[in-house]
Order: structure tokens, then C-alpha cells, then sequence
């Protein structure tokens, strides 16, 4: 006798009243009844094996606390503090109302060097900027001459010295067009620029980066727990105890998804709430329970993409191994770090297909920033849903292949 027949009739040994009376023909309420018994019961198993392992608990209160904390306060690209010199060979009016505006927080105070003095101090990482105003600079200005000032710039690190780049030239063109402004006696500019931020009013990148940064590890621990959960099993023998249950396999996946679910959408909830919203006092403009709905959405989508990868591992470091370019490619490429806009077309098509995560970002960023309805982003959670269902017919056909037939 082969090992699925031996399986099935010790499933049917195991509770031969509730599986003969299941099977019953026409007794459709009593199947149903049956998966949800099985479903329940087995619910209730994962989350005390979630509760014996602290490691884990551990782990999942840091990723959505301090990590998102950190990483939102830690990891800003604004441009603040940004060393600054002046080589001032001009000495006139107007040279020293653009060292004067140069004032914090974006910018230290700046610190006059000589022309000598660049290269070391530039390869010595004192200064990321320094601006070399040239002599006659002010009277070449007021003869309509177009003197050039030129900046350099330690792009090493690229973010800061873009961003500071265009404020320094702000700084510039700023004072150059009020100096000649008041020395010729005009009214003033002859255009004036108003500019209005929606969203973000200050642009402070922690808005964005915390809201991001939680998005990022619900998928990383969502793929980590239900992978690892179905590892454990298999290293540990316990899913031999499952074979010999009167349960099927997708009863098995599901408890599994729900369980490991429930917890992190509890975690991201409360992160949402207490973390973004409280600590980092970072506005939510759409409706909470939205999000957490389309956050379910997207846990049933990537947990089942965990237990996939769970069934192509064998042990725990395979699994491990795994997990590292496939989260990777899908948190890189989600639209979380950098704009969708900015991929290439056919990578963006790609990934939009074979991934939820850049979807369930749109459909964050729309909620939570813009404050978005059901009615604009319900095509979002539509098409997490549907890859989702491919994740989970693939995983389902992995799973009976690799646990229920082996």
C-alpha cells in the first residue's frame, strides 16, 4: 500500500464519525463545517507555536518599532548640516551676503578658506561644497558681464549633494537677483514663483520613509514566518503528525496564512498607530481600516509566496538563502525606495505582473498620504488579490507534491 493511501486511512481512522458523516453526499453544510473545525483547530496549534518561540515574537515587535524609528529618523536624505567653504577672491558687498545666507539648518556656517586649501580639504571629507567666487565678481554682476561661480561638490554620497546642490544655487541666484534688484532701483523680479506641497507641506522624508519602512518588513516578516513555520515542521517531524490527521492540505496552508497573519497585521496596526502616527507624529490623511483591509489582502499574498518557498527549501539555511534575492528584488523594485517612474518600462511591466508588493505600495501611498477612497483603489487590491491566488495555487501544488506525497 502506497504512503497517500496509508495517509488517507488514518485520516479517516482518526475521526471516522466527522469524515463519514462529511462525506455524506449532498451534505455540503457539514464539508464546509468540517474545513472550518480543521481550520480552527489548527489556527489555534500555530499561534501557540507562534508564542513558544520568543526569538520570533522578538524579532517581529523590533522590525515594526525600533526598526521603522530608525530607519525613518536615521536614514534621511534631506539636505541639513552640509559642510560648506567659501573661497572668496572678489571680498566685495555682494560676496558677502551669499556667505551670509548660507545659514542653518541646511547648511554649517560657512568657513573661508583659501584657493590652496580645496583639494586637501575635499580629499580630508572636511566639506562636502565649496564655492569659488571669483575677483571683479560684483562689478562684472552690476556690468552685465554674466560672471560664473563654481561649486564643488563631493558626490560620494549622491542624495545629499543633489539636494544640496540646488539649494546652494538657490542660496545664490537669490541674493544675486535681490543685489541687482536694489542697486538698480527695480520694483523687483519681474516673475514671482509660488509654489504649493500637497502631502508633505515641510518634505520631511521621515513621512514617507516610516510609512515605506513598514510596508518593507510586513513583507520580509510575513515571508520569514510562514516559511519558517513550515520548515520548522519539516525539520522538527511534526508535519508527520499532520499526515495522519483527518485534514487537508490547503486546510493546513491556510491555518498557517491566518495564524501568521493575525499577528503581523496586529503588529502593523499597532506600529501604524503608535510608532508613525504617535512617536514620529506623521499625519495619516485616508481611513485605517482601509489600509488594514488591503494589508490582509496583501499578507495572504506574500504569506503564501512564504510557504512556496518553504516547500523548495529543505532545511532552514536553504530557506534562508532564498529569501534573500527574492525579498531583495520585491522591496527594491516595489516603488517603496525609488519612484515605479524611474524603472525601466519593461521592468516596471514585469514586476507589476509577477509581484503584489508594487501595488499594495500605490495603494498605501494613496490611503495613507492622499487619503484616497474604495472607489480609486480598489484595482490595487484586486490585482494583490489575484497574484496572491497564484501564489497560492502554486504553493498548494508544491505542498501536496513535496509533504502529502513524499
Amino acid at each position: 500500500m502506497s504512503l497517500a493511501s496509508k495517509t488517507a486511512d488514518a485520516r479517516e481512522q482518526g475521526a471516522p464519525h466527522a469524515v463519514a458523516e462529511a462525506k455524506r453526499p449532498g451534505n455540503r453544510w457539514g464539508r464546509l463545517r468540517l474545513h472550518l473545525t480543521n481550520i480552527y483547530r489548527l489556527l489555534i496549534k500555530e499561534l501557540r507555536s507562534i508564542r513558544s518561540d520568543p526569538i520570533m515574537l522578538l524579532l517581529v515587535g523590533y522590525a515594526f518599532t525600533v526598526a521603522i524609528y530608525a530607519s525613518a529618523t536615521g536614514a534621511s536624505t534631506e539636505a541639513t548640516n552640509l559642510a560648506i567653504a567659501i573661497v572668496d577672491e572678489d571680498h566685495s558687498d555682494l560676496s558677502r551676503r551669499i556667505a551670509d545666507g548660507l545659514t542653518p539648518p541646511t547648511f554649517k556656517p560657512a568657513v573661508q578658506i583659501a584657493s590652496t586649501e580645496i583639494d586637501p580639504a575635499m580629499n580630508a571629507q572636511r566639506f562636502l561644497f565649496v564655492i569659488e567666487i571669483p575677483p571683479k565678481f560684483q562689478s562684472d554682476t552690476l556690468a552685465g558681464r554674466q560672471p560664473s561661480i563654481q561649486i564643488d561638490i563631493d558626490a560620494t554620497a549622491v542624495a545629499h549633494a543633489f539636494n544640496g546642490m540646488t539649494e546652494v544655487q538657490t542660496v545664490i541666484l537669490k541674493y544675486v537677483t535681490e543685489f541687482m534688484t536694489k542697486r538698480e532701483g527695480l520694483p523687483g523680479p519681474p516673475l514671482k514663483m509660488v509654489t504649493r506641497v500637497k502631502f508633505n507641506p515641510n518634505l520631511k522624508s521621515s513621512w514617507f520613509t516610516s510609512v515605506m519602512q513598514i510596508i518593507s518588513n510586513l513583507t520580509m516578516i510575513t515571508v520569514i514566518l510562514t516559511g519558517a513555520a513550515l520548515i520548522r515542521e519539516r525539520e522538527q517531524g511534526t508535519v508527520e503528525h499532520l499526515l495522519v490527521m483527518p485534514v487537508v492540505p490547503s486546510e493546513i496552508m491556510l491555518s498557517k496564512i491566518l495564524a501568521n497573519g493575525l499577528v503581523i497585521v496586529l503588529a502593523t496596526a499597532l506600529s501604524l498607530w503608535l510608532v508613525v502616527e504617535w512617536w514620529l507624529q506623521v499625519p495619516v490623511a485616508g481611513s485605517r481600516l482601509l489600509f488594514l483591509a488591503g494589508a490582509c489582502v496583501y499578507v495572504f499574498a506574500v504569506a503564501a509566496l512564504g510557504i512556496a518557498l518553504g516547500t523548495i527549501a529543505s532545511t532552514m539555511a536553504q530557506f534562508g538563502l532564498l529569501c534573500i534575492p527574492v525579498l531583495l528584488v520585491m522591496m527594491l523594485l516595489s516603488g517603496s525606495t525609488t519612484p515605479l517612474e524611474s524603472m525601466p518600462v519593461w521592468l516596471k511591466d514585469i514586476m507589476m505582473v509577477i509581484s503584489p508588493t508594487p501595488h499594495f505600495v500605490i495603494f498605501a501611498q494613496d490611503i495613507l498620504f492622499r487619503g484616497a477612497d474604495f472607489a480609486i483603489v480598489w484595482p490595487e487590491i484586486l490585482a494583490t488579490a489575484a497574484i496572491g491566488s497564484v501564489y497560492f495555487g502554486f504553493a498548494l501544488y508544491r505542498f501536496r507534491r513535496v509533504i502529502f506525497s513524499g
